[in-house]
C-alpha cells in the first residue's frame, strides 16, 4: 500500500468534505475473476481521484460470507464454514491487494460486531411490525440465494444467473416491502441521480416498483450457516439483510445510537458501486430497509456494466475465466488496471480479449505514453545535461499545447464527477497525443543542431516536461505506480493537484533522471499469446471411449435418491468409506472410494444418488449393495448431492 500512503501524506489542500464509496462485498464461494475485481479497481480509481482533489475519502469493500452455497461448499471441502470462508476471504483480499487497491476498510460479514448489529436490526424491524412470520413456497435459486415466482423466471431459469431453480417450501420471516413502495418511488422522483445510469433507473422503476413490490423473504430454516435470529434460533437471517447492512456496520453503526464517530462522519454513502445484476437489491430492498430504520439513504447507487471476455460473461464451464493475478504476471499491475478501466463504457458491457490487451499496451501505454516520457527525458539529457529550464522563448504551437493541458484538468474533473472513468482516461490520453504532436511540430532535433535556437529548445522541452507532469498527476488514480515513476524521473516536488491549476509550476533548475526507465515494454503478440496459451488450463472435453448404448440399455440402471444415515471408515482400506443409506423404506450398505475428499462425518445427512440394482460386490471384505454417483479428478472427488427431492425419488 505504499502508493496509497503517499496520497495521505501529500494531500494537504483544503478539505472539500467527506466522500464515502463502497463496493458490493464479494461472495466467498471461490477466487474472484477479473469481472469481479474490476469493480474494486473502478472504485479505487474513483476513491484515489477524490483524495487527489481534496476530499476526505472513506473506501470500503469486503466479503459476504453466509448462506447455503457456502455451507454446501464447506461440506464438500471437509471444512467448517468458518474455516472455508477464512480461506476464501484471504484469497479475495490477495486479489484486491495485488491490484494496488487503497481501501480503508475490508469488511467481513462474519465479524462479530456486524453479526450482533444484524440481529438487533432484524429484531427492531420485527417489533415495529415490518417483519412478520409466515410460510414461503416458491422457486429458489441456490446460487443467487433468491426466491422467484413462475412469472419472474426466464425460460424456466433464474432471471439473474440463468441457472436451474428448485421448488422450496419452508417457514420464514417476511419484510413488508409494499409498505414503503410509494415513499421509495417519491425519493427516486425527487432525486433523479439516485440510481445511475439512467437506463438502470428505468429498469428498476418499470420492472419492479410500478408492477407492485412483493414482500421479501428475510429468513431461512433449511440451512444453518447464517446469523441466527436471536428470538427464534431455528431461523437464520437471509442474505440480503445480512449483506447490505455491511455498509453501515462497517462504519460502526449501532442500532442503540452508540455509533462509532466514523458513522456520523461518513454516512450517508456518496455512492454504492455495484454490478448491474444486483441493482434490485441495492435500489429497492436496501433503501426500504433504511427507511424502516429511519436512516438517511445513500446519495447514489451506480450499477456498472459487466467486463466480458470475448462475447460472453465469464464462466468456468465456458473456459473463459481470467484472473487478475495471472494478468498481472503477463502485463504488470498498472497495465491491467488500465485495461480494466479504459475498456469499460459508462453504461454498456465492456469486452476484452488478450489480443485487445496487447494492442492497448503497445499503442496507448508503450507508444503514446511511455515513448513520450522516454524521449523527452532523453532529449533533456542529450542537449542540456538533464537541466530543466523555462526560458519563456515562446513560439508556434505553445499556446495550443498549454491550453490542452489546462482543458484536460477541467475535462477529467467533469468526467470523474459523472463516474465516467474511461472517458476521463481518454482525456489524459488526448493530452499525451497532443504532446507527441508538439514534438513533431517543433522538431527538437532540428533546434538542437542550431546554437541560436537553444533558448527556444529549452522552452520546448520544458513545455513537454510540464505536460507530462500534468498527465502523470491526473493518471495517479488510474496508474498509481507508473505515475509516481514518471514524477520520479522528472525529479519534481510538484506532485499534488493544486500544482496543475497553473501551467508552468515545474521547477526550473532541477535535473531529470540521467537513466530514464522504460515504463511499458512493447509486447510481441505471437510470443505473448503462445506463453498464455501454454499456461492456460483448458476445460476438459470428455470423449467417450466406450461403445454407444441405447435408451433401453440405460433403462436397465435403477437410480434413486438416498440419504446417508451413518458412515464409517473401511477397516482395511484408507480410501474407502462404508455408508448406510436409506433409499426409501430400505437401508443399503454401500462401499465407496471417496475418502480422499470426504470424512464419515461430512457424509452423514447427505442426499445422494444411488444405483440400487447393481449386483452386490465384496470390497476388501465388506459387502457393497449398490453405488453412489460421484465425479472425480486425480485430486478431488465430488458426490452428486440432491437438495430438495425426497428419499426414494427415482432418478432418470
Amino acid at each position: 500500500m505504499r502508493a496509497f500512503l503517499y496520497f495521505k501524506e501529500e494531500n494537504k489542500m483544503e478539505n472539500k468534505g467527506k466522500y464515502y464509496i463502497t463496493t458490493a462485498i464479494a461472495y466467498t464461494s471461490g477466487k474472484p475473476h477479473i469481472g469481479n475485481v474490476y469493480e474494486i479497481v473502478l472504485a479505487d480509481a474513483i476513491a484515489r481521484y477524490k483524495r487527489l482533489v481534496g476530499f476526505d475519502v472513506r473506501f470500503q469493500t469486503g466479503t459476504d460470507e453466509h448462506g447455503q452455497k457456502i455451507e454446501d461448499k464447506a461440506k464438500a471441502a471437509n471444512k467448517t464454514p468458518q474455516e472455508f470462508v477464512d480461506g476464501v476471504a484471504a484469497i479475495i483480499r490477495e486479489q484486491f491487494d495485488g491490484m494496488n487497491v487503497s481501501y480503508d476498510k475490508f469488511m467481513r460479514t462474519t465479524d462479530p460486531y456486524h453479526e450482533k448489529q444484524v440481529q438487533k436490526i432484524f429484531k427492531k424491524l420485527y417489533e415495529k411490525g415490518d417483519i412478520y412470520k409466515s410460510e414461503y413456497e416458491g422457486l429458489y435459486c441456490k446460487d443467487c440465494e433468491s426466491f422467484f415466482t413462475e412469472s419472474q423466471l426466464v425460460d424456466g431459469k433464474c432471471p439473474d444467473c440463468g441457472r436451474a431453480v428448485q421448488p422450496a417450501k419452508e417457514e420464514a420471516y417476511f419484510f413488508k416491502m409494499s409498505k414503503y413502495a410509494d415513499r421509495l418511488m417519491k425519493h427516486i422522483e425527487d432525486n433523479p441521480h439516485f440510481i445511475q445510469p439512467e437506463s438502470r433507473k428505468n429498469e428498476m422503476v418499470n420492472n419492479f416498483i410500478k408492477p407492485g413490490l412483493q414482500d421479501l423473504c428475510v429468513s431461512r430454516t433449511s440451512f444453518k450457516w447464517g446469523i441466527p435470529v436471536d428470538f427464534d434460533p431455528k431461523h437464520v437471517v437471509y442474505v440480503w439483510i445480512d449483506a447490505l447492512t455491511n455498509y453501515i456496520t462497517g462504519l460502526g453503526f449501532d442500532l442503540d445510537g452508540n455509533h462509532d464517530p466514523l458513522f456520523n462522519q461518513y454516512w450517508p454513502a456518496d455512492v454504492h458501486l455495484i454490478g448491474k445484476d444486483i441493482l434490485r437489491f441495492h435500489t429497492i430492498y436496501w433503501p426500504i430497509m433504511l427507511m424502516a430504520l429511519d436512516i438517511e439513504l445513500p446519495k447514489q447507487v451506480f450499477g456498472h456494466p459487466w467486463l466480458l471476455v470475448g462475447e460472453g460473461k465469464m464462466s468456468k464451464s465456458k473456459g473463459n475465466v481470467i484472473y487478475a493475478d495471472d494478468l498481472c504476471r503477463y502485463f504488470g499491475v498498472d497495465a491491467v488496471r488500465y485495461i480494466m478501466l479504459h475498456e469499460m463504457p459508462f453504461a454498456q458491457d465492456g469486452t476484452v480479449t488478450y489480443e485487445l490487451m496487447i494492442e492497448r499496451i503497445n499503442s496507448d501505454l508503450a507508444n503514446i505514453f511511455g515513448n513520450l516520457v522516454n524521449r523527452t527525458v532523453s532529449m533533456t539529457n542529450k542537449y542540456f545535461g538533464g537541466l530543466v529550464e523555462n526560458t519563456n522563448c515562446k513560439g508556434d504551437f505553445d499556446d495550443e499545447l498549454i491550453q490542452t493541458a489546462k482543458d484536460t484538468v477541467l475535462a477529467v474533473d467533469k468526467k470523474m464527477d459523472e463516474l465516467k472513468v474511461a472517458d476521463a482516461i481518454d482525456e489524459v490520453i488526448t493530452l499525451l497525443r497532443r504532446s507527441n504532436k508538439y514534438i513533431d511540430e517543433t522538431t527538437p532535433w532540428s533546434l538542437g543542431k542550431d546554437e541560436a535556437q537553444h533558448e527556444r529548445l529549452k522552452t520546448v522541452l520544458y513545455n513537454l516536461l510540464e505536460s507530462i507532469r500534468y498527465a502523470a498527476i491526473l493518471l495517479k488514480p488510474f496508474l498509481p505506480e507508473t505515475a509516481e515513476k514518471v514524477l520520479d524521473q522528472l525529479n519534481t516536488q510538484k506532485r499534488d493537484y493544486d500544482s496543475i491549476q497553473e501551467f508552468g509550476l515545474l521547477e526550473s533548475g532541477i535535473h531529470v533522471t540521467d537513466k530514464p526507465e522504460i515504463l511499458f515494454a512493447r509486447l510481441d503478440e505471437k510470443e505473448t499469446l503462445e506463453k498464455i496459451e501454454a499456461e492456460t488450463v483448458k476445460p476438459q472435453v470428455k470423449v467417450s471411449k466406450l461403445p454407444e448404448i441405447t435408451i433401453d440399455d440405460f433403462a436397465k440402471i435403477e437410480m434413486v435418491v438416498g440419504q446417508v444415515i451413518s458412515c464409517e471408515k473401511h477397516p482395511k482400506a484408507d480410501k474407502l468409506l462404508v455408508s448406510q443409506i436409506d433409499i426409501g423404506g430400505e437401508v443399503r450398505q454401500i462401499v465407496s472410494g471417496i475418502a480422499l475428499s470426504y470424512t464419515p462425518e461430512t457424509m452423514v445427512g447427505k442426499k445422494v444418488v444411488v444405483i440400487i440394482n447393481l449386483k452386490p460386490a465384496n470390497l476388501r471384505g465388506v459387502e457393497s449393495q449398490g453405488m453412489i454417483l460421484a465425479g472425480a479428478t486425480d485430486k478431488q472427488i465430488e458426490v452428486l448431492n440432491i437438495q430438495d427431492l425426497p428419499i426414494g425419488t427415482q432418478v432418470k
